[in-house]
């Protein structure tokens, strides 16, 4: 079974564009050479986009590697395949991670066990709790070990960056970062100014 998805490196120290086209072409199996041009969003940076082919679960691999530079901001999807659910994943330096299911009309699909947690997290800050350890009912670490079991996406969910929100405040905060709306405001001018850039094909092999 292969699957579909699009990498979009929205931008990136020229320096380091070869070493992500090895990084890449580890993870597929193929040669891979991308077409960089500049990104206006971000002077002296590049960018570069590919549609790819390949095996279920390779958008996860693709995000883990690039996100260990903490240079980049990227963005990766995976469309929905027998037994897996379409994921995306958004990355900056400063923000760090941040990972979701999607649903089929490109919703964002937040699982039962989160919102519970936001729910959780949310009443204990109006009650002047401003830290919930792990073990206790609603505490994050817990939650997210829980929400990996049915959807996958723990090892990448939360790897946070100098700037990640904090996961404490009002319930809007809560749902405001399961919804992924700071890596949301933080990339858009980088797709905007990617907007109508040519975008290639890159295959898996096996």
């Amino acid at each position: 079974m292969t699957v579909r998805g699009v990498l979009q490196i929205h931008s990136a120290p020229p320096a380091l564009s070869p070493h992500v086209e090895w990084a890449v072409a580890g993870i597929f199996g193929v040669p891979v050479s991308f077409h960089w041009i500049d990104q206006p969003a971000s002077p002296g940076s590049v960018r570069t986009e590919f549609a790819w082919q390949g095996r279920p679960g390779l958008s996860g691999e693709l995000a883990s590697a690039l996100a260990s530079w903490n240079l980049l901001r990227f963005e990766v999807t995976e469309d929905a395949s027998e037994g897996c659910d379409a994921v995306r994943y958004s990355c900056t330096p400063s923000l760090g991670m941040f990972s979701a299911t999607v649903g089929a009309n490109g919703d964002i699909m937040i699982s039962e066990n989160r919102l519970r947690a936001a729910i959780t997290l949310a009443a204990a800050w109006r009650s002047g709790v401003r830290e919930i350890g792990p073990g206790q009912a609603g505490a994050p670490d817990a939650v997210v070990a829980a929400g990996g079991e049915s959807d996958g996406l723990s090892p990448l969910r939360d790897r946070p960056g100098p700037r990640h929100p904090a996961l404490d405040g009002s319930l809007e905060a809560e749902l405001s970062l399961l919804l992924g709306e700071p890596w949301d405001a933080e990339l858009e001018p980088f797709r905007h100014a990617s907007a109508g850039a040519p975008v290639r094909w890159l295959h898996a092999t096996g």
